[in-house]
């Protein structure tokens, strides 16, 4: 007598590739409501990923899914780390999605059991590149002749300003900025989460708004910017800086975190700034530097010799 499983199996993909292709569909129709592109091009990506590992490694063009086990997952990542070089986080993300839809199948009676349930990749979290105060001077002043570069150089600069993520920036719409108590702000949702963020404009961020907003209607402020441009320009000017750092656009996020940190903002200020729905999350971005450090145990040494004094 035919069982749930085989009958759900009748109706619902049976093999790894077609639970993607399923996947994908299902992921395409959430886009711009609770998914943004970028998840999707992820996903699909991941999706090449498993069928280049299939043909190169197992010489097949898909695997049924009752024949996965941990021994996939493990020689995948390790194929991703070899065959094509890839870095450790590009690898945690890539087991860690891939576990998740097969954990579903598995949820959704495809699989008798989730053959990826015990495998674990460390997903080893390299330091957030971050700019300093004098370093974030010198891009900010750096004569850039070329128009389209210094456009960009000026978004990373409003970047590290309002700890604005770049899609925020992409999005902004003269109906997002608001004139309280005199002083210009920021209100608006997170393109990514639709969390609520707030950030009052500093006058350097300002002056980057005035120069470049464009003007009219529903336009965003800053007008159309082609993300895989800006990301070829940001280090190229960063290295005529004299900058020795890897740094790409969302380090501007990380730069503000850290700054502000230091600047002794309360963790939930930061939070509420970057639009963060966890504080765990801005815990990520903010970490403690030794200058913030030294002024927090310089605030310990005058509680200490005040005591003293007493005594």
């Amino acid at each position: 007598m035919e069982t749930n499983l085989q009958k759900k199996q009748g109706k619902q993909p049976a093999t790894l590739l077609s639970l993607f292709e399923s996947d994908l569909r299902l992921l395409g129709k959430r886009v711009n409501i609770d998914r943004t592109e970028s998840t999707y091009v992820r996903r699909q990506q991941l999706r090449q990923y498993v069928a280049d590992y299939v043909t190169d490694s197992l010489h097949v063009s898909d695997v049924p899914l009752q024949q996965l086990s941990e021994n996939f997952i493990r020689d995948f990542s390790v194929w991703l780390s070899t065959t094509r070089q890839y870095r450790s986080g590009t690898i945690w993300l890539a087991c860690h999605n891939l576990k998740a839809i097969v954990s579903r199948a598995y949820q959704s009676g495809l699989l008798s059991s989730n053959p990826f349930a015990c495998f674990r990749v460390s997903r080893n979290i390299r330091p957030r590149q971050v700019l300093t105060e004098e370093e974030l001077k010198l891009l900010s002043s750096y004569k850039i002749d070329d128009a389209k570069m210094a456009f960009h150089r000026d978004l990373f600069v409003f970047s590290a300003l309002t700890g604005m993520a770049f899609a925020d920036i992409c999005h902004l719409r003269p109906s997002d900025i608001h004139v309280v108590n005199t002083q210009l702000w920021v209100l608006a949702k997170r393109h990514k989460t639709h969390t609520p963020f707030q950030m009052r404009l500093l006058p350097k961020a300002i002056d980057i708004l005035c120069r470049y907003q464009v003007a009219g209607g529903e336009n965003t402020v800053f007008g159309p910017i082609v993300y895989r441009t800006l990301a070829k320009h940001i280090p190229q000017i960063v290295k005529a800086c004299g900058i020795n750092k890897h740094v790409t656009f969302h380090c501007a996020r990380h730069t503000f975190a850290v700054a502000a940190l230091n600047a002794g903002l309360p963790m939930e200020s930061i939070s509420r700034i970057l639009g963060h729905a966890n504080i765990t999350t801005t815990q990520l971005y903010a970490k403690v530097t030794l200058s913030k450090l030294n002024k927090d145990i310089d605030l310990l040494t005058g509680i200490f010799e005040d005591n003293d004094k007493k005594d």
